[in-house]
C-alpha cells in the first residue's frame, strides 16, 4: 500500500489502480451523433425551411418496395429509406426501400474523398506552356565580342539565359500531361463514401422512376423547391436513354442535372447538394460496387488471360 501522496506524471500514487478510468472515444460518448463533426453542414448553410425527415419506423404500414438482393454482413443490417414519386410535387412517400449497409452506410473518410476529387481535376490536365531554350531563340549565333582584350565579361552569346530576350533555362517544356491513376480499390470507396455521406446528411432521395406529368422546367423546380432539396439535384438513373419529359426538362436548368448511373462519380456527387437515385440505379449500384469486395477471390490460381470484369 502506497503511503506517499507525490505525483508522477500528474497521477497521484497514493490512488488504487481501480479508480483510473478506461479511455473513451469519441464513438462511446452518450449523446453523441453517428455523423462525425467533420460532415455535418454549419448551421448558417443549413435552409431553416428544410424539415428532416424521420427515418421510416419499424411498424410502418407502408410497403416495401425493394430488399437487398446482396447478402447482408451477419453484424449489420439493412437501411431503409422512403420511396418517392415524381409524378407531384407532395411529399409524401410511397413506399420502403432497403439498401445495403456496406454501400449506404461505410465509415466517413475524408482523405479518400479529398484523394478523389484531386484526381479527377489533375487526371484529364494537360499544361501546355512553353518555354523556349537557348538553340530555339532566334539569333545569337555570333560571338558578341573577342574572348580577350576587351575588358568586358567573356560571353558566346546574345542568347545565353543571363540575356535580355536569351533563352530560359529550367522553364516549362509542355505539353505536359498530369495524368496518373488511383487504385480501384480507392476509388470503389470513394463512390461507397461519399454515397454514405449524402445518407448521413439527409441529402440522398430514392424515387420509382423519373417519370413526369409535364416537360414544363417550371413544374421540376417547383417540386424541388417544396420538397426542399436544395441549390442543386442530381438525378441518376441506370437505363440507356432518359424519359422525353425530363430530358426536356432539364434541358435549360443548370441546378437540375441528369447523368447516367454507368458515368456517376465522386466529383459530380459532391458538386450537387442533393443525389437522387432510382430503384434500378440502387440496385446496380450495390451489384458493381459490392463486387470490388471481393473480385480477387477467383484469381487464384493465376491464370491467363486477366480478368477484371463480371
Amino acid at each position: 500500500i502506497w503511503s506517499c501522496s507525490s505525483l508522477c506524471c500528474g497521477r497521484s500514487l497514493a490512488a488504487p489502480l481501480t479508480q483510473l478510468s478506461p479511455p473513451q472515444f469519441a464513438s462511446s460518448f452518450s449523446g453523441q451523433t453517428s455523423l462525425p463533426p467533420n460532415l455535418m453542414l454549419p448551421t448558417n448553410l443549413v435552409d431553416p425551411a428544410r424539415l428532416k425527415r424521420r427515418p421510416p419506423p419499424a411498424d410502418c404500414p407502408l410497403p416495401l418496395l425493394r430488399t437487398c438482393d446482396a447478402v447482408v454482413p451477419a453484424h449489420l443490417s439493412p437501411v431503409q429509406m422512403w420511396v418517392e414519386t415524381l409524378q407531384s410535387c407532395d411529399s409524401e412517400p410511397m413506399g420502403l426501400a432497403e439498401l445495403h449497409p456496406d454501400v449506404f452506410a461505410v465509415r466517413p473518410r475524408l482523405d479518400i474523398l479529398y484523394d478523389i476529387e484531386m484526381w479527377q481535376r489533375s487526371y484529364k490536365r494537360i499544361s501546355y506552356a512553353n518555354t523556349k531554350v537557348r538553340s530555339e531563340v532566334r539569333g545569337g549565333g555570333r560571338k558578341p565580342w573577342r574572348q580577350k582584350g576587351s575588358g568586358r565579361a567573356r560571353h558566346g552569346s546574345i542568347r545565353s539565359p543571363i540575356w535580355r530576350g536569351g533563352g530560359v533555362s529550367h522553364g516549362p517544356r509542355g505539353p505536359n500531361s498530369y495524368y496518373y491513376m488511383l487504385p480501384m480499390k480507392v476509388r470503389v470507396q470513394g463512390l461507397k463514401v461519399a454515397l454514405s455521406s449524402k445518407m448521413s446528411q439527409d441529402y440522398l432521395h430514392i424515387v420509382d422512376s423519373l417519370s413526369i406529368p409535364t416537360p414544363d422546367p417550371q413544374y421540376l423546380l417547383d417540386l424541388v423547391r417544396q420538397r426542399h432539396w436544395g441549390e442543386s439535384v442530381l438525378i441518376v438513373d441506370i437505363g440507356e436513354e432518359f424519359p422525353e419529359n425530363i430530358l426536356r426538362a432539364t434541358a435549360d436548368l443548370k441546378t437540375v442535372n441528369l447523368i447516367p448511373a454507368i458515368g456517376l462519380n465522386v466529383h459530380s456527387m459532391l458538386k450537387h447538394e442533393v443525389l437522387v437515385l432510382t430503384l434500378e440505379t440502387v440496385k446496380f449500384l450495390e451489384e458493381k460496387l459490392l463486387w470490388h469486395d471481393q473480385r480477387y477471390t477467383p484469381l487464384y490460381p493465376f491464370k491467363l488471360p486477366y480478368s477484371d470484369f463480371p
